[in-house]
């Protein structure tokens, strides 16, 4: 029914359905995946009554600032998207939209952010410029160094500070262990997500922890999400946070173990699909979070 929605919209405009495909609208993952950390970090910060208007601010920046990403990492990839078979029918690298189209799609996703922002305080508003710095240079990372996906944790993990200077105005020192557990979390499921492109990464020159980290890959995965997993017991303990917050945990530990087991062929098609997975592993701490404080 989404998918029919979106593309009900070429109705409007023959080229809806181009742009759609460029900030993976098509694709709502990569927003469930950066919501449901925000949304907790949120939840902890207001102690299980966010205001209203917070919660609608960082919904719907997640959704533009995760669209405004994609425009801007088509655009770093436009020269390479067309020589991997997944991606060689994205819009810029079909030639279906210009760079320059892709680039005035990120300055306007990001500018609306921007205004929702302005709807918190000083110290947030401060912080978005870190947030925007760190999703602008993501994409060009894969050049350069064999980290991109720490640098999209990073980014990934900014609405978790923000979260907390927006409902607090300040910035307490365990919202880190947050910030750094959501950090892991993201370096593993991307590297299962870069596990898929391994072969044509390697060929055309792309650099990623999934070739880094190479025969230990599921391993230091795994290794990964279980340290999420201690940081979040820990950050947990800080907050006083309870027996709901444990189970989501152990629900999360399932889906890892579960993820570890699947692929242990490494066949690129269920890397991909274990990518995906880790989204229920987000929803299950994000409803612990929630439950917990409900029931108190």
């Amino acid at each position: 029914m989404y998918l029919n929605l979106l593309k009900s919209l070429n109705r409007l405009h023959p080229r809806a359905w181009d742009f759609l495909q460029l900030t993976r609208m098509d694709k709502p993952i990569g927003i469930y995946l950066l919501l449901w950390p925000t949304l907790s970090a949120l939840w902890i910060a207001a102690k299980g009554v966010p205001s209203l208007s917070n919660l609608l601010i960082f919904t719907l920046g997640v959704i533009l600032t995760r669209a405004g990403g994609c425009a801007i990492n088509d655009f770093a990839d436009r020269k390479v998207d067309g020589h991997v078979k997944r991606t060689e029918q994205r819009p810029l690298a079909a030639g279906r939209i210009s760079g320059k189209e892709a680039l005035a799609v990120f300055a306007l996703l990001m500018g609306i952010s921007f205004l929702l922002v302005l709807g918190t305080n000083a110290t947030t508003v401060w912080l978005s410029f870190g947030a925007l710095a760190v999703a602008a240079c993501y994409p060009f990372m894969k050049r350069y160094t064999y980290y991109p996906q720490v640098v999209l944790g990073a980014a990934y993990s900014w609405g978790i500070l923000m979260a907390f200077t927006a409902e607090t105005g300040s910035l307490p020192a365990t919202a880190w262990l947050l910030y750094i557990a959501n950090l892991l979390w993201t370096v593993a499921f991307d590297t299962y997500y870069a596990m898929t492109d391994r072969e044509d990464d390697l060929k055309i020159g792309v650099k990623s922890t999934a070739i880094l980290f190479g025969d230990a890959d599921r391993v230091i995965i795994l290794t990964l999400q279980g340290l999420m997993l201690g940081c979040l017991l820990l950050a947990g303990a800080r907050f006083e946070l309870g027996g709901w917050f444990h189970i989501g945990l152990l629900v999360a530990a399932a889906c890892f173990v579960w993820e570890f087991w699947v692929t242990r062929s490494k066949d690129p098609r269920l890397c991909f699909k274990m990518f995906l997975h880790n989204h229920w592993a987000g929803l299950a701490i994000f409803l612990g979070v929630v439950l917990d404080y409900a029931v108190r």
